[in-house]
Parts: C-alpha cells; structure tokens; sequence
C-alpha cells in the first residue's frame, strides 16, 4: 500500500484505466478520416476528455447518433467512464475520429493513440494505447463479433 501512496497521481490514475480490444478502421489512399474503436473502464470513475494521435493532425472524441433516417455525427468535450462499467467506443455509437489522416492505414499496422482521462480529483492523465489496424470493412473487434466481451 505504501507503494501505491508513493507512486504520482498520473501513474496511479493509468492504473485505474483499462483499455480492451483497441482497433482503427484501415483506410483507402486520399481517405481523410476513420475511427478508433475501443472499450475502456475505469475502476473507481472518470472521465474521457480528450484523445490525440500522431497519424493525424485532428483528433476528436465523438457521438454519432440515428435521428429518422439521418446519421448524426458530433464531437463531445466529455465522455463518463462510470466506476467499474465498461464504456464500448464502436462503430455506431461514440468513437476516438482520426481526421486530416497524415498517410493510408493498412491492416495489420499499429496505431498510436494518447487518450486524456480526468480522474474524480480533476487531474488529467495521458493513457497510451496501442490501436491495431483492421480491415476497411471491419465493423466490430474480433471478440465482439464471436460474442465475447
């Protein structure tokens, strides 16, 4: 325990965060955009505030909703991670938008991403994730699609 008090309050809010199953939709050469999918949880609650990535210039989290027959996409400030629930980021629902792409994404590639978590004591940590590239019509992480979570 004394170890744990002495560690930075960056290190111990990574520890609080879990990311499974960490995926970006490959691109075409001339695409711009794609998503990042992911599920993440934090133990004790947070909030996902802000992600960043070198393989674009803009990157944003965001929601895209159904209203009628209208696809709705915008970005949000502020994403709950409720303590202990996992929050799924998938196709269809909230996303990490990798836009203004600096080159192609090709399946089998590995995509950095820095996701910005705000712990309940309002401190702001870096979460590194490694994203690995699917194919362009992927539309779920692997253990999804064969209903594991």
């Amino acid at each position: 325990m004394a170890i744990l008090l002495s560690l930075p309050a960056t290190a111990a809010l990574a520890a609080d965060v879990e990311i499974r199953d960490a995926w970006v939709r490959g691109t075409v050469t001339g695409q711009q955009a794609t998503g990042a999918f992911l599920e993440i949880t934090s133990k004790s609650g947070a909030v996902l505030v802000g992600a960043s990535s070198p393989a674009a210039a803009v990157t944003e989290i965001h929601s895209m909703t159904m209203d009628g027959e209208v696809m709705k996409m915008r970005a949000v400030d502020r994403l709950e991670l409720p303590a202990g629930k996992p929050v799924l980021l998938a196709p269809g629902g909230y996303h990490v938008m990798l836009m203004k792409l600096k080159q192609p994404l090709k399946k089998g590639d590995s995509v950095p991403l820095t996701l910005q978590v705000e712990g309940r004591d309002k401190t702001v940590d870096a979460v590194p994730v490694k994203a690995e590239v699917r194919d362009l019509t992927a539309s779920a992480s692997p253990a999804n699609e064969h209903g594991k979570h």
